[in-house]
């Protein structure tokens, strides 16, 4: 795993002039090297992709449908090769790897099954109107052009699958951008790809540095441009190309609110191990990570140290040993931005339950209450395994609570209450309201994105899909319908 990865121009492989180290954020060993595209080369790339367009939009459905296929079933035979390269890289725990894989897996399999049944055509009888005699309407779905895919180092097989597979799916070629930091993950996408009879052009995989991304942003012929990643980053991308079509897929601070109605020791004791496992997943690092407990104050009390019990038995250390539950953050610097803001905190009057400790890049998870509002903690992602508990009285102050953010991806809502589900789904400003768990549920096939600061569109295989797309009609004149 110390050899020169290169990347895939065009279909094939190619090495550049300069290369660059991929290290573990747990041990700072170097687990490869990969190849960085020169300008030509990435000229090379994008021109290969705008010059096929038209015939991959034209490939038959199941040649697409049959490549997805196979890179399913392929993710699927090399799921612990690639677990473990996920875990090198990003320094994720083995157990939340192989589920990023088997996640990756269930993404191609569903491109799969859109590509074949996408696209079908809907026809509208245009005369209902005396003007529309014999006039059929014919609507069917093409892709808008060469998708620019940019992807986040948190997720860095899947969150990249999410790009690739949809567009493959619709015909539109891709040009993917992976995270410097884990780009490894996504070279093996290219390993696969390489296996199918996709048109050369089709997708191509650039392990590009950040500061080179603006030129491809600007690109014309990349009139597509699916985001994953930072708020401050996504929508200085769409400031900067206001007439192109933007998917901002943008950070959250989820909030897990629990209500007075789960209130049996079985209720308090479910919730408080979710809410500890998915506060500290992937080291905190997730989108849709709980952030915040907001906890009516019929159970806070019993909550609470419940909480801290299940955060405190979070196993912390090693990723690649398989008893590990929390690993460190994507590197030191980030450890470092997540203890200056707790300590803010604690400086302006927070308590601190447990945690707080740092070493090296990893961050010990951590529950605070008291937090005031204006700290950074309290209105920014943490993006690390740190979690705040505020007690709230009923139903409306609680969902108050969880509206008091510039972002809204997602939020969960423990209760029994079908009434209740439903005003929450009404209450809350958010892109996924998840009823008896927390905000950090997310099956691939449904649609999935922000309201607010968190973004604009929406992923998941289709929503994708048809934001890669747009509708064309056809009218059909003298029918005798």
């Amino acid at each position: 795993m110390t050899s020169t990865h290169a990347f895939w121009l065009a279909g094939r492989q190619a090495t550049g002039e300069t290369a660059f180290d991929v290290t573990s954020p747990w041990d700072g060993r170097v687990v490869g090297a990969v190849s960085v595209p020169t300008e030509a080369q990435v000229e090379e790339a994008v021109a290969a992709a705008y010059a096929v367009r038209d015939e991959f939009a034209a490939t038959p459905a199941h040649v697409r449908a049959a490549a997805l296929d196979h890179v399913s079933r392929r993710l699927a035979e090399r799921t612990e090769e690639i677990a473990r390269l996920i875990s090198a890289e990003n320094g994720k725990p083995m157990k939340w790897a192989r589920g990023e894989v088997g996640r990756a897996v269930s993404v191609f399999r569903f491109a799969s099954e859109e590509a074949r049944r996408f696209n079908g055509g809907d026809a509208q009888r245009l005369d209902t109107d005396a003007g529309g005699q014999g006039r059929l309407a014919f609507t069917r779905r093409f892709p808008k052009g060469v998708v620019l895919g940019i992807a986040p180092f948190n997720f860095p097989l899947n969150l990249c699958a999410h790009k690739v597979a949809p567009a493959i799916a619709a015909g539109a070629p891709i040009v993917l951008k992976p995270a410097p930091a884990t780009p490894l993950s996504a070279l093996i996408l290219g390993e696969l790809l390489a296996e199918t009879e996709l048109p050369a052009g089709s997708w191509n995989i650039l392990p590009v540095p950040n500061d080179r991304m603006p030129a491809l942003v600007q690109d014309e012929r990349l009139p597509v441009i699916s985001f994953t990643g930072s708020e401050k980053v996504g929508y200085a991308i769409m400031d900067s190309v206001p007439r192109k079509h933007c998917t901002l897929e943008l950070g959250g601070n989820g909030a897990a609110v629990v209500l007075g109605d789960w209130a049996s020791d079985e209720d308090l004791d479910w919730a408080a191990t979710r809410i500890a496992t998915f506060s500290n997943y992937q080291g905190g690092q997730s989108c849709i990570s709980v952030q915040r407990v907001i906890a009516d104050a019929s159970v806070y009390d019993r909550l609470l140290p419940r909480v801290v019990a299940a955060v405190e038995a979070q196993v912390t250390g090693d990723p690649s040993d398989d008893a590990t539950d929390v690993g460190p953050l994507v590197s030191e610097d980030a450890a470092q931005r997540v203890e200056a803001w707790v300590n803010e905190a604690v400086e302006a009057g927070a308590t601190l339950l447990t945690g707080g400790k740092r070493d090296g890049a990893s961050y010990a998870p951590t529950v605070l209450t008291d937090v005031p509002a204006d700290v950074t903690i309290s209105c920014e992602e943490v993006f690390g395994p740190v979690l705040t508990v505020q007690k709230v009285n009923g139903e409306d102050e609680a969902f108050a609570a969880a509206n008091d953010s510039k972002y809204g991806l997602q939020a969960g809502v423990f209760t029994h209450d079908l009434q209740t589900a439903f005003r929450a789904h009404r209450a809350l400003e958010v892109g996924g309201v998840v009823v008896g768990d927390v905000p950090s549920y997310r099956a691939d096939q449904m649609p999935y994105g922000g309201a607010k600061q968190s973004g604009v569109g929406r992923e998941g295989v289709r929503f994708a899909m048809e934001d890669y797309t747009y509708e064309r009609v056809m009218v059909l004149t003298g029918l005798a319908l």
